[in-house]
């Protein structure tokens, strides 16, 4: 089947557009994107810039898709936005292409979700079946792992990376980095546990979680430095792929401050 584009939008020559594409009334498509196979533009969308938008994606009225990264430095140079496939963005998401500082792309995995107003800064990398609720906000260079959850009003700091699985409350300001699996509530938001919810939602066996929940103690309320809990968790759990992939991002992020209980704010962590 061929496109579908309604007579009020506007393609520009050079877009490229997939099969069985529909365009809805007023969008615009900028010369440069390319809209894959299937994909659906309700109404009052605009794709501009080097934009890539995967297959099947559905996108509603009045999102701002690709147009230059909200960064001063920014002097018009080539940078990139790629949506991976069947992703939902609901109606006034802005999400925004890389910058040369951050490696000129941002990069939005396959099956996200953005609902309204949510809002993707320059050079974010978001992962698989990320979702992101009403009026989330995430600044420049930030890091989203595969299936974290980030409820409406919560706003992430530049360059902070919520891990895999995670779950960020409603209107928490997140300015540190929080580890896979983590929950982190609140203004400045702290970790409150492990988001267990999720953890069963995603078909995580009973074992893995309880292993999680000790390591978990082990990491944020055992004895030592946080460098040295990090290396007795590796080395209590060689087999347990989640705390594995727990200890990875701590040792990625060394340098970087992390979530932490609300208890142990003030002493070393």
């Amino acid at each position: 089947m061929t496109a579908h584009i309604h007579s009020s939008a506007v393609v520009e020559d050079g877009a490229r557009l997939g099969v069985d594409v529909d365009i809805g009334p007023f969008c615009h498509i900028g010369p440069k994107a390319t809209v894959g196979d299937g994909v659906r533009l309700v109404s009052h969308v605009s794709v501009a810039g080097d934009t890539v938008v995967g297959a099947r994606t559905r996108i509603f009225p009045f999102a701002s898709i690709g147009h230059p990264p909200q960064d001063l430095k920014y002097r018009g140079e080539p940078v990139r936005l790629i949506i991976g496939e069947e992703c939902l963005i609901r109606e006034g998401v802005t999400m925004n292409p890389g910058t040369e500082a951050g490696g000129t792309e941002t990069v939005v995995g396959p099956r996200c979700v953005f609902l309204a107003n949510a809002h993707v800064g320059h050079d974010c990398r978001l992962g698989e079946g990320v979702i992101l609720s009403n009026n989330v906000m995430l600044a420049g260079h930030v890091q989203v792992g595969d299936f974290a959850n980030i409820g409406g009003g919560a706003a992430a700091h530049q360059f902070v990376r919520i891990g895999a699985h995670a779950f960020v409350g409603g209107l928490a300001g997140v300015e540190h980095d929080l580890i896979p699996f983590g929950i982190a509530l609140g203004n400045r938001a702290s970790l409150a546990g492990l988001n267990v919810v999720g953890l069963k939602r995603r078909g995580f066996s009973h074992e893995a979680i309880h292993e999680l929940r000790r390591a978990y103690r082990m990491l944020f309320f055992g004895k030592g430095t946080l460098k040295e809990r990090v290396s007795d968790v590796a080395e209590a759990f060689p087999d347990q792929e989640a705390v594995q992939q727990m200890v990875a991002f701590l040792l990625q992020g060394r340098d970087r401050a992390i979530c932490i209980p609300r208890d142990l704010r003030g002493e070393e962590a």
